[in-house]
């Protein structure tokens, strides 16, 4: 047995980000979001997102409840690293590996990230993991057509938005 963390809404622009657990054998998904203002300024320069990412994944996997012999599968994103250090620190390194989630549980944390995304207002676009290009313009210009409304919903303090008049 195996339960699956997994994150979402990392690298798009709008909302936070999805933290997201799975345990296949009981199909049983629960998940948490890292709010938006972990990736904005002053909050993003003091790399707390990782933190809440950590806190946020240990949560997670209490509120499944660890199964003896059971083992957790950790995402490889960046987002994830001290999470995975700290359920090294509590389970150990036989309990614990670090590889890419697919199927099933990677499906329900976008779909809990898009449902979220939906609860602001906006409507993601179907191939939204397919076409990141395409993604940051359809998200850009949604938060544009009323930034006064919508800008609070951006991870403005990613450094290479500087570059887009939205984010000077």
């Amino acid at each position: 047995m195996t339960i699956e963390i997994d994150d979402a809404g990392t690298g798009d622009i709008l909302f936070g980000a999805v933290i997201g657990t799975y345990r296949p054998e009981d199909d049983h998904f629960i998940y948490d979001m890292i709010d938006v203002r972990y990736f904005q300024k002053p909050v993003y320069d003091k790399k707390r997102h990782l933190n809440e990412a950590r806190r946020i994944a240990l949560r997670l996997v209490d509120r499944l409840g660890l199964r003896e012999e059971e083992k957790i599968l950790i995402c490889t994103g960046d987002i994830l690293n001290e999470a995975a250090e700290a359920l090294l620190e509590r389970y150990g390194e036989e309990r614990i590996e670090r590889g890419k989630i697919e199927g099933r549980a990677q499906f329900l944390v976008e779909r809990a990230y898009t449902d979220e995304l939906r609860n602001i207002g906006y409507e993601p676009r179907e191939d939204r993991t397919e076409k990141w290009g395409k993604n940051f313009w359809h998200m850009y210009n949604w938060v544009r057509k009323d930034p006064r409304r919508r800008l609070r919903w951006t991870k403005s303090a990613f450094p290479n938005l500087k570059k887009y008049p939205l984010f000077k």
